[in-house]
């Protein structure tokens, strides 16, 4: 059996003036998300068929100019975001977060 990780967890979370999601996690690895791109893969139930896993969102629903206007931690497990399309049901758990990380080093694992 291998060796379980720990579960990454935000040190901090900012939404930058420029309209990104901006995590630094408590191992010190930083993650930077455009708010349009986190919104598409909202997992909640309204943006995801809850039995098929069919996404309902299209990429047409979502406006270019989407922002962020709120992050919010949910338990010690997960954030939700409340969009400037007024969409903020869906929960994001941190490793969740930390799987979609764009930055260079993690999209090439």
């Amino acid at each position: 059996m291998g060796a379980l990780r720990p579960m990454p967890v935000p040190q901090e979370v900012e939404i930058t003036p420029v309209g990104t999601i901006r995590v630094v996690w408590r191992d010190g690895h930083l993650s930077t998300f455009r708010a349009r791109s986190l919104r598409l893969l909202c997992p909640c139930a309204v943006c995801v068929e809850e039995w098929s896993g069919e996404v309902k969102v299209k990429e047409e629903d979502i406006p270019v100019t989407l922002s962020v206007r709120k992050a919010t931690r949910v338990g010690n497990y997960a954030l939700s975001f409340t969009w400037s399309d007024n969409h903020s049901t869906g929960i994001y758990p941190y490793d969740m977060l930390r799987r979609l990380c764009p930055c260079p080093e993690c999209a090439g694992a």
